[in-house]
């Protein structure tokens, strides 16, 4: 992307969304942050100095347009980065509806709905929809299930987004990364009872570079389906 694309990423705060962030603002792009509220975004908006915020809560999908409108989204958006998420593990036999639910609607209705309301600027500018999904996102093991099928549900998204934006320019991106160090991870080895060693894992950092590459491919070419798995 030439010039000053501007970016609108969830999950800023850590992980692999803090990531791109980064090195998108290093090269001096326009950064629109999701935040969960008004305390989070003043710390995104001091992280990254001359970045916009976008305040809504992704476990309330049906409240986003609400939020939007009482704010001023940007009106050009290159890229939409939906890295945010989070995962609770626990066997089918323990789940409750209550944390099914809370896994659907901040990583796939919530993605869905940021999605729709932003589809406007993302025509205009022909920009690109990268989704952060999860190896999870292709195959369930065993404690896995709300959390693999939201990502499931977040392929399934991707792919009909796809083809429904493809005549108009509009490009799509999933990206499956393996285990990556960071927040979640930590969380969930703690949820597994096991150790914990970021080394173990893929450094951040690396999903961003393919998060990059695939935004910078020239308009010739699209990345569909990107797996990243760790290397040691």
């Amino acid at each position: 992307m030439a010039g000053m694309a501007t970016h609108v990423i969830t999950g800023a705060g850590s992980g692999i969304g803090a990531a791109v962030a980064r090195r998108l603002h290093a090269r001096g792009d326009e950064l629109v942050l999701h935040a969960r509220d008004a305390g989070r975004a003043k710390e995104l908006a001091a992280e990254f100095p001359g970045s916009r915020t976008l305040v809504g809560d992704l476990a309330e999908p049906d409240r986003l347009s609400w939020a939007f409108s009482h704010q001023t989204p940007p009106d050009r958006v290159d890229s939409l980065l939906h890295i945010a998420g989070v995962v609770d593990l626990g066997e089918v036999g323990e789940l409750t509806p209550r944390s099914w639910r809370h896994q659907l609607d901040v990583n796939l209705v919530a993605p869905a709905e940021l999605t729709r309301l932003l589809l406007p600027q993302l025509r205009a500018s022909r920009g690109h929809v990268l989704f952060v999904n999860s190896g999870a996102g292709l195959a369930a093991h065993a404690g896995w299930a709300a959390y693999a099928a939201s990502k499931h549900g977040l392929k399934a998204l991707a792919d009909a987004l796809r083809q429904e934006e493809h005549a108009g320019g509009v490009r799509v991106t999933s990206v499956y990364p393996g285990r990556t160090a960071g927040p979640m991870q930590a969380k969930v080895h703690q949820q597994e009872g096991k150790e914990y060693d970021a080394g173990k894992w893929i450094d951040p950092e690396s999903v961003a570079t393919t998060i990059l590459m695939a935004l910078d491919l020239p308009r010739d070419a699209e990345v569909n389906d990107l797996t990243v798995r760790p290397g040691r």
